[in-house]
């Protein structure tokens, strides 16, 4: 099944139609990301890649929200989500649950690798941060890896959702 943006907004997904949907085992956590729409557009992109789960954490909001609808075009009601107080608890919930997963933070730091450089094989879960002040410290001590895509110009950084979007496309390529 495809659905084009204006089916997408008034679908209403049925609990065979959720079933029926074939996922990776890829799983996104959001520490505190606080634009409604780099949310709604996450969750456009789980679609996308076919994503088992989108974690929201901490400040995040969490749908029904009229702003998350619009830029997600409906995907929110066809991916499933969670809400987890922390990243931190969302990690412990899914190291819990997936024996093997791979916990990869997408953040700029002295310990992070070029993007093209990880391993990426199923279970994998990435952790985006904050638009401003990027992962939390404590969720960084939680991950296998880190890593970051160059920047060669004078901006530090990329949209969280740009981000994660070119490294999940990597990932699943």
């Amino acid at each position: 099944m495809k659905l084009g943006a204006k089916e997408l907004r008034v679908s209403s997904p049925s609990e065979a139609d959720l079933k029926g949907i074939k996922r990776r085992e890829i799983y996104i956590i959001c520490d505190n990301v606080l634009d409604t729409y780099n949310i709604g557009s996450i969750f456009r992109l789980a679609d996308a890649v076919a994503a088992k789960k989108i974690y929201l954490c901490g400040q995040s909001e969490t749908p029904p929200n009229s702003r998350i609808a619009k830029a997600a075009v409906g995907t929110e009601k066809w991916v499933p989500w969670q809400y987890e107080r922390t990243a931190n608890d969302a990690v412990a919930k899914i190291k819990n649950q997936i024996s093997n997963i791979k916990i990869v933070a997408i953040e700029q730091s002295k310990k992070s690798i070029d993007y093209r450089k990880a391993d990426y094989r199923e279970p994998v879960a990435f952790v985006v941060g904050n638009e401003t002040e990027g992962l939390s410290q404590e969720a960084l001590k939680l991950v296998d890896q880190i890593v970051e895509i160059p920047m060669f110009g004078v901006n530090r950084s990329l949209n969280v959702m740009v981000s994660l979007a070119i490294v999940l496309y990597r990932a699943i390529r």
